[in-house]
């Protein structure tokens, strides 16, 4: 197994209907426009798509709908993880049926204090289920919100006994010392920061590249940045970045978006989340400022 992934990745979000499902049509829409205009790649129904807001059989209907748009699978990986492991090992398996590039999996998130062991015994179960058709599996390190962490020995742990599985790990603490660590743990284990900031440290190896929820705003010039070692446009991007900063990200992107793309679904969020305001709409100015100067 060779992971393809790398260099920037937006965490696309999902646009959602008035009935509250998955809007395919306008996922699609959004995908291809944020494909075209600087992303290597983009990261379905990751936090920003709101993946555990919706259920197993949404969330594996949008990704069906992905496949049949003629999307190209080699660029996308998507999230499967879940608090039950049978949950999650149904969403990897129709991961790789689809031939996603990879599958981007949240330790199991309810309890919280669980050993290394037991995170351990439920990616096993996972690798296990998809053995006939070994899809690349992405750590999702993410505890502010799940509570569990890959912590450096359990992600060392799980390279030895899946060599041939362990793709690479997402990396959304902010602790950029934890995420140079886990990639000196092997050349071949592919670390992607969730921010912008990272991609000059990017660009000599040591990370993959980002995968970051402002790249849906900011692509173009993330990719001057990691592709041609523009850090002017680096600047520009890290602006918009911090324009977010202590406020309601996934709302404020959706609705940034949904107003660049003129589709309505995408500024719908799932509850508990809540839309956009127009007061953290007017807040965004500068983001939104930035990225009309690098057009």
């Amino acid at each position: 197994m060779k992971p393809k992934l790398k260099g920037v990745i937006a965490a696309i979000p999902t646009p959602i209907t008035v009935a509250g499902a998955p809007d395919a049509a306008a996922f699609v829409k959004a995908a291809q426009y944020l494909l075209a205009n600087g992303c290597d790649g983009l990261n379905v129904l990751g936090t920003t798509g709101e993946a555990t807001s919706f259920s197993t059989a949404q969330r594996m209907a949008l990704m069906s709908a992905v496949k049949a748009a003629g999307l190209p699978m080699d660029r996308l990986m998507v999230g499967t993880g879940a608090a039950a492991v049978g949950d999650a090992t149904t969403l990897t398996r129709h991961a790789a049926e689809l031939g996603f590039a990879g599958a981007l999996v949240l330790p199991p998130f309810y309890y919280k204090g669980v050993s290394d062991a037991g995170v351990f015994a439920y990616i096993e179960r996972i690798v296990q289920a998809t053995e006939q058709m070994p899809v690349p599996i992405y750590l999702y390190h993410f505890p502010a919100l799940s509570g569990v962490r890959y912590d450096a020995p359990l992600v060392a742990s799980l390279l030895k006994a899946f060599p041939d599985r362990m793709a690479g790990l997402k990396d959304s603490s902010g602790d950029m010392d934890y995420a140079r660590g886990i990639a000196a743990l092997s050349s071949t284990f592919a670390v992607f920061p969730s921010t912008e900031a990272c991609l000059a440290e990017a660009r000599s190896g040591i990370f993959a590249g980002c995968i970051s929820a402002t790249a849906n705003l900011d692509a173009a010039d993330c990719a001057k940045a990691f592709h041609h070692a523009d850090d002017v446009a680096l600047a520009r991007a890290v602006v918009v970045r911090k324009a977010f900063d202590g406020k309601p990200l996934i709302p404020g992107i959706k609705a940034m978006l949904a107003e660049r793309l003129n589709l309505p679904a995408l500024a719908r969020v799932m509850p508990p989340l809540v839309e956009a305001t127009s007061e953290l709409i007017d807040s965004l100015a500068p983001a939104r400022g930035t990225q009309a100067a690098a057009e």
